[in-house]
């Protein structure tokens, strides 16, 4: 008698048949529902999710309060295009932004729908501020995978394949990833040698940084490196550009994770968390800068879409009634002290860091030599989702676990996706 083939089983194979294979999966499963840091797939199974969309979710899965605005709006109105016919979320929403990005002065908020759409209308908007072509990134960073994403993204496996040719006058410097030799002096120098060597401060209009590197391995910049780079950026007339698409709304603590530094950017890229799951990013800067661009430079049929809007404000709400940045400083405190325990058991683990809730484990064949070990963050990944406890790498080698709980999880959950963790861990490592 054959055996029946469960759901995921059939969906895989039309997935395999439908989808191009360029789509990458981490997890072989498809969703069926989701509350807060858990997720249901289609044949029951349960999970705890320490992915949440890939850092879209810090108010947790269908958060009420996100819900009903959403319905409620969806009652209203689903589409008009705000360059036909404007409606009031979208300026709403853009107030409040702008009042939260830091910086005293004057601010506007453009709203779209994805953080690569942020990034190219940054770039944008800062060329047609300064009137300059060249743009400065950083290695292991990643913007996205439109054009001027890729080529702003520091990382050539993946995600730039046979995509090429890219968009010039993009370049690139280290970033201050200490634990594989670049600290914030030699990344200074680094930069200040590409200003003599490559391109000069008066053709820059715009350097673009992740305060946090999201998929090249959650490392921070260090506080030091982001107030040089400030000086110099201010020093030369050129733009500087935070992208929080990842680190923002609350993921390490504070709102925005240039705030650790005291750094005030230019232009403030944000996106993912923004909206609670719906497709919404924004560019915020200062209001003479923003409005660089002639009238119909700037827009985009789904962007600022009411939906998107309605969950936005939603979820600056949920962040003030409460109070997830004490949770997320609570949660990152209790997480990062039984990471590095867990670190102090194994040896393979080669790093434990981040700010505040966006953390992660490098793991290594050995601490000397350092060697990448994504091998083993394979099998974690692997074995802590058949546990019930759904991960994802990341890194320029793919050696990395990185840790996205929602910030609204609960205590059960809690204790018992640490224990999944550490069991994992150490049984994988046993087994190599």
């Amino acid at each position: 008698m054959l055996k029946e083939q469960s759901r995921t089983e059939t969906l895989l194979q039309l997935r395999r048949d439908q989808v191009p294979r360029g789509v990458a999966n981490t997890h072989p499963i498809f969703a069926a529902r989701a509350q807060g840091a858990q997720l249901w797939d289609i044949d029951g199974n349960e999970y705890i999710d320490f992915v949440g969309g890939i850092g879209v979710l810090n108010v947790g899965h269908s958060h009420p309060k996100v819900v009903q605005a959403v319905q409620a709006q969806l009652e209203r109105l689903t589409h008009s295009c705000f360059q036909v016919a404007m409606y009031e979320s979208y300026v709403r929403l853009a107030e409040r932004l702008n009042a939260l990005v830091p910086g005293a002065e004057a601010k506007k908020t453009i709203l779209l729908t994805t953080g690569a759409e942020a990034v190219e209308n940054a770039i944008k908007i800062a060329r047609a501020a300064t009137k300059r072509p060249a743009v400065i990134a950083f290695t292991h960073s990643f913007h996205g995978r439109t054009l001027m994403g890729m080529s702003l993204t520091g990382k050539a496996t993946a995600y730039k394949q046979n995509f090429g040719p890219f968009a010039p006058e993009v370049y690139h410097a280290p970033y201050p990833y200490d634990y594989r030799g670049w600290n914030s002096e030699r990344a200074l120098a680094a930069f200040r040698e590409m200003l003599l060597t490559e391109v000069t401060p008066e053709q820059i209009a715009a350097v673009i940084i992740e305060p946090v590197l999201g998929e090249g391995g959650f490392v921070p910049a260090p506080a030091e490196f982001l107030r040089e780079l400030r000086r110099i950026t201010q020093e030369h007339g050129i733009l500087l550009i935070a992208d929080e698409v990842q680190t923002g709304f609350g993921r390490t603590g504070k709102m925005f994770a240039i705030e650790h530094s005291g750094v005030e950017p230019d232009m403030v890229v944000l996106a993912k968390s923004l909206a609670g799951g719906l497709p919404l990013s924004a560019v915020v800067g200062r209001a003479e800068i923003m409005d660089a661009p002639e009238p119909g430079g700037l827009g985009g049929t789904y962007a600022g879409n009411p939906l998107a809007c309605a969950a936005g404000l939603a979820v600056l709400d949920v962040f003030e009634q409460e109070n997830l940045l004490g949770r997320a400083q609570q949660l990152a405190e209790r997480f990062s002290s039984q990471c590095q325990a867990l670190q102090q058991e194994v040896a393979e683990i080669g790093d434990v860091r981040g700010l505040g809730m966006m953390l992660a484990l490098e793991f290594v064949r050995d601490r000397e030599s350092k060697e990448p070990a994504p091998e083993l963050v394979d099998q974690v990944v692997k074995q802590a989702r058949e546990q019930g406890l759904l991960l994802l790498k990341a890194g320029l080698y793919g050696n990395v676990v990185r840790i996205l709980v929602p910030l609204v999880v609960e205590e059960p959950l809690i204790s018992r996706s640490l224990e999944i963790l550490r069991t994992v861990v150490k049984g994988v490592v046993q087994q190599k």
